[in-house]
């Protein structure tokens, strides 16, 4: 505004250092009067010319005015967005658009050249805010046209005074008989590498292979006996764990107050050691002998059944923290015409075994410390329902509550390399009281 008050007292001044001469040529003679009158008449003509530029400039400054204010209004109800002022988009735009076409006038008379202010392009979606991992599911998808590998280790350790352990490892040959143990102390080590594939910017597709150690001490005492000593039990198995398969798909772009919202879906193989498979030590079907501890003489590393597992996530940002949670549905497939090996190479016939399905959630909260560090915090509860035989539900097979407590933490080591470790603590007792885990993504 204050450049067109300039502008119009410089065209006012120029018409008056014309007009000022024109007048002392009229008291020279009445031969200028005539010639004068005519500079008059042009002189009036341009300056109402002037004056029509004039208005039309403070139309457009009127116009700038409300857009700015308009752009202004905008990025104070967007503060989530990264996007520049409005003030320097303005400049910005103002300096790379050209004028529009309007009639010039005189180079002299000219004042500075009005431009149109651009729109302001609006910022791509944020992405998903990353946080340390503390569950099997990762908090952000793979890129689009991305692969991240992931080498892991887990440790867990539990001790139980049961055998029983419904639904931490599916083995029937340790829920049928009459078994009399103490105590179980079982270490298992999970090595594995996890394969990702970003197929789109929203859709992943991930391949896991564990290897998997165990260790099993129970401290029992054999049945159908008079001893009053306890024995220790020792056994091990080492082999391919269950490959598992899984699909990712973002649904949302967590636009508003919404959050992101995954879905996911789980397939697990059974190409572990069957438990089935190994030998059980004796019971009542060993020729001649009707004692044993009725355990596995080997472990077995898979759980011997498929599974499908369906799953929901989502992730919440709220500066400076990230509220996530997940829910779950495992289903457990039957199989038919069951058996075991007993020792001594009898079979003893078991029939159809179903294991119970798994309803699962999780929540937690990430805290970023650093721009390189972040930590975690969260809960993982499972309910395991019975497992079946032949139709029925196993005499000593109840439903299991499995709960634990998450501590996660991410050390970014470079632009594709990140340190994740997680320390998981038990809440109930068929869960097991310690696991570590560490996990090392490198992207590519």
């Amino acid at each position: 505004m204050e450049t067109l008050r300039r502008h119009r007292t410089l065209v006012i001044l120029a018409c008056s250092s014309v007009v000022w001469p024109g007048a002392v040529a009229q008291t020279q003679g009445d031969d200028g009067a005539k010639s004068t009158a005519k500079h008059m008449e042009t002189l009036q003509r341009r300056l109402a010319k002037q004056e029509q530029q004039i208005e039309a400039l403070q139309r457009r400054a009127q116009a700038q005015e409300v857009r700015f204010r308009e752009l202004q209004s905008r990025s104070q109800t967007s503060p989530a967005r990264s996007a520049p002022g409005p003030r320097a988009e303005i400049i910005r735009t103002a300096a790379r658009t050209p004028p529009p076409p309007t009639e010039a006038a005189p180079p002299a008379e000219a004042g500075p050249r009005p431009v149109r202010v651009g729109v302001a392009p609006a910022p791509a979606a944020a992405p998903m805010p990353p946080v340390a991992p503390l569950f099997d599911q990762p908090g952000i998808l793979t890129p689009r046209g991305k692969y991240v590998i992931e080498p892991s280790l887990q440790y867990a350790y539990s001790s139980n005074n049961r055998v029983a352990l419904v639904g931490y490892t599916v083995i029937p040959a340790l829920l049928i008989g009459l078994v009399d143990v103490r105590e179980v102390k079982r270490n298992t080590w999970t090595a594995a590498v996890t394969g990702r594939w970003g197929v789109t910017n929203r859709l992943e597709l991930e391949t896991k292979v564990p290897y998997v150690h165990r260790s099993d001490s129970t401290v029992s005492r054999e049945i159908f006996t008079g001893s009053a000593n306890e024995r220790v039990f020792d056994t091990r198995g080492s082999a391919i764990g269950d490959v598992e398969l899984a699909a990712r798909y973002q649904l949302n772009e967590g636009k508003g107050s919404w959050p992101y919202m995954i879905g996911s879906l789980r397939f697990k193989s059974r190409t572990g050691k069957d438990p089935f498979e190994v030998v059980t030590d004796c019971v009542t079907r060993c020729v001649g002998n009707t004692t044993g501890t009725g355990l596995p003489l080997d472990l077995p590393t898979g759980s011997g059944f498929y599974s499908l597992q369906p799953g929901l996530t989502w992730l919440f940002p709220s500066d400076p923290a990230v509220f996530f949670g997940g829910v779950h549905y495992t289903r457990n497939f039957e199989r038919d015409n069951l058996s075991r090996e007993v020792l001594n190479g009898q079979r003893e016939f078991i029939g159809s075994v179903k294991p119970g399905d798994v309803f699962g959630m999780n929540f937690g909260m990430g805290l970023a410390l650093n721009e390189r560090s972040s930590f975690s915090l969260g809960v993982e509860l499972n309910s395991i329902g019975k497992t079946k035989q032949n139709g029925q539900p196993v005499v000593t097979s109840v439903r299991t509550q499995l709960a634990s407590t998450q501590l996660g933490y991410s050390h970014r080591l470079s632009d594709k390399t990140s340190l994740n470790v997680v320390v998981g603590a038990g809440l109930t007792r068929d869960t097991p009281d310690l696991t570590l885990t560490v996990r090392l993504p490198m992207s590519f």
